[in-house]
């Protein structure tokens, strides 16, 4: 149980979730049309999901696929235009504008002329692919053209790509399966429910005795196990299904998103703790049981729906906190977390059935059951306020800054340090007569981990738990309670009254950015050193692990603060543009743009062709980038040296 919360704990605190950008393979071939007239022919494989740009798109949209063929020596010559297929003609859900694209396979095809004895030909074709709701940066992949008629293939592989794979790519497959461990474990924590628990020796001894030999009672119990996992696994599939992947990554920033969704995790937890139970209607379980009867699979299935609605009471609470954290990041997060949920319910009926000895290994039903409902309740609650932080840090309200996020979390943590001491009983507790070993244990690590916070109060940077609370400069003290600090270094103003203007230093380590993209460049072009935009988010928890684990490392901390002006632009600004500013939207022709986050999201859109945060751009004075932007990099050595190279290149 001890090892279980420890897990659960630590692994919700680097829970993350980005999306990867497959890679388009292209092929070449040819075809002979005369002894010196050939169709040089490229075939483009494109990612399930995904769509390729046609060679004509308007003005604003995506970047277009071309084709440049090198005939520097004049060894061929080129007959007309690259023709292509006809492809699709839709609007564009990302850049909102009539857009032809191909989807699965494209073929586009060059007639030329040999004027030489050449045998081979280059090209290099630029590109960008798209699914519903990102994009990946423009890419070029060089191809070469065997005249003898042998295909060659490449891959898409430019720096840019792999810049975007690996801040992407490995990131998606570790929030994955970090849904996957936490629903997992969550999944054995409903297992040790008041309502889970004590149905496995029922159950597994129904299918023993039920079944008219012990690999008859084997099959029934896995195909048991099966229909649990299908049940829970299409839960998360209608979530998917009914609001779409799009609607949910983009719901994160969603101020009414996270405030329903706090409300929600809220109820959840003062169910948990005991104040009453969430029950689906009785008249459910009666009508799906009389089914269970019928035998066969279709008996089982009902069986298995029958536990999933009798035991909804506790199971309820924590599946619908994995469908409100999952479906805040989208895609395909809130099926895997059932998948994973449904795995670890489902496993034990089956191993218990497959092994009825060791049923007799299990400890008694008791007191202790509703001791896990209780503690999970404590971190439900705590966990919703997360979401409250979210909804408060898009608005900007600063109702729930640093500090009191923190001494809520420590008051949530240490009455749940008391109740596990004794100290502190509830309406379904069991008298109890003594701690045990491993309630003492987990008592201990709770009351170690409130002490841990305690710190945060006074401008403690608190890395474990980085992606929870609000930044450190979003508090009433930025740099500790009762501490005004003098602003010192050659990268900073002297004063906070001699900063320039629409400048601010950003706390704890009085790094100089800006808001206002125009007041930032001005003032770079002024002090003639090179920008950094930093596109994040309030509600962005990768880019909170950046600002907090990987900027303040000391070869990187120096040049944010010496060798570039940041410019930080936050996409999920809520607050309104001054009426001067607002302007048409160029992708949604028709709309205004009446806030700020809205003017720096479609800047980063129409120009990067990205929307994700956080997204970094290192830029000369003509806004002409200095190397390819780079995502969410965890790795110091890796940003560092992105920032050094860019930095080279500037000063050439």
């Amino acid at each position: 149980m001890k090892r279980f919360l420890t897990s659960l704990l630590l692994l919700i605190s680097f829970f993350s979730f980005s999306q990867m950008i497959p890679e388009v393979k292209w092929k070449t071939s040819v075809e002979k049309l005369s002894d010196t007239e050939y169709n040089l022919i490229t075939t483009a494989v494109i990612p399930s999901g995904f769509h390729l740009y046609s060679q004509a798109v308007p003005d604003g949209g995506p970047i277009p696929t071309s084709f440049i063929y090198d005939d520097a020596n004049g060894a061929f010559k080129i007959i007309g235009n690259t023709t292509e297929e006809e492809g699709h003609t839709v609007n564009d859900p990302v850049f909102e504008m009539e857009i032809k694209y191909f989807e699965n396979k494209a073929v586009f095809k060059q007639q030329v002329e040999i004027l030489g004895d050449k045998t081979t030909l280059d090209a290099i074709v630029e590109f960008m692919i798209c699914d519903d709701e990102r994009c990946s940066p423009p890419t070029e992949v060089d191809l070469v053209f065997e005249l003898s008629g042998k295909a060659k293939a490449s891959v898409a592989e430019s720096s840019v790509g792999a810049e975007v794979k690996s801040a992407s790519g490995k990131e998606s497959k570790k929030g994955l399966w970090a849904i996957f461990f936490i629903a997992f474990l969550s999944g054995f924590a409903a297992l040790l429910t008041p309502c889970v628990f004590p149905m496995i020796p029922m159950t597994v001894s129904f299918f023993t005795k039920q079944s008219k030999t012990k690999a008859a009672g084997i099959k029934n119990a896995i195909i048991y196990g099966i229909c649990i996992i299908v049940i829970y696994v299409l839960l998360g599939t209608a979530v998917t299904a009914i609001f779409g992947a799009d609607a949910l990554n983009a719901l994160a920033t969603n101020v009414w998103f996270n405030i329903i969704f706090f409300l929600l995790l809220v109820i959840f937890a003062v169910s948990f703790l005991g104040a009453f139970e969430i029950m689906l209607p009785n008249s459910w379980a009666n009508k799906v049981d009389s089914q269970a009867d019928r035998g066969g699979l279709i008996g089982i299935f009902f069986m298995a729906l029958a536990l999933a609605i009798v035991s909804f009471s506790c199971t309820g609470p924590i599946v619908g906190t994995l469908l409100v954290e999952a479906a805040s990041k989208g895609g395909l997060a809130p099926i895997i977390g059932m998948l994973g949920f449904s795995l670890a319910i489902a496993l034990p009926f089956a191993l218990f059935a497959a092994f009825p000895g060791w049923l007799n290994s299990l400890p008694r039903s008791g007191g202790w059951l509703n001791t896990v409902k209780v503690v999970l309740g404590f971190l439900e609650l705590a966990l919703a306020f997360k979401f409250l932080s979210q909804a408060d840090l898009v608005l900007q309200a600063h109702i729930l800054e640093r500090e009191v996020f923190i001494a809520i979390w420590i008051a949530i943590f240490g009455a749940l340090a008391f109740y596990l001491f004794g100290k502190i009983q509830l309406p379904h507790d069991s008298p109890l007569t003594h701690i045990s070993v491993g309630r003492l244990g987990l008592g201990l690590f709770v009351l170690a981990f409130t002490i841990y916070m305690i710190p945060g109060l006074w401008g403690a940077p608190l890395n474990l738990i980085s992606a929870f609370p609000p930044p450190l400069e979003y508090s009433e003290s930025p740099y500790g309670v009762g501490y005004s600090k003098v602003v010192s270094g050659s990268g900073s103003a002297n004063a906070h009254s001699d900063l320039p203007d629409g400048a601010h230093l950003l706390a704890p380590h009085d790094i100089l950015a800006f808001n206002d993209y125009d007041k930032g460049l001005a003032y770079a072009k002024k002090v003639g050193k090179p920008v950094m935009i930093d596109f994040t988010g309030w509600a962005c928890v990768n880019c909170r692990k950046m600002e907090q684990n990987v900027w303040p490392k000391e070869g990187i901390l120096n040049i944010l603060k010496n060798d570039v002006v940041l410019i930080s632009l936050y996409v999920d600004d809520k607050r309104k543009l001054q009426d001067d500013e607002v302007v048409e939207s160029q992708l949604k022709p028709g709309k205004k743009l009446k806030y700020i986050g809205q003017k720096w999201s479609e800047l980063q859109t129409i120009r990067y062709k990205a929307n994700s945060q956080p997204f970094y751009v290192l830029m000369d004075h003509e806004e002409n980038n200095l190397i390819d932007p780079v995502a969410y990099t965890p790795n110091a050595d890796d940003y560092h040296a992105w920032l050094k190279k860019g930095i080279s290149n500037f000063s050439k």
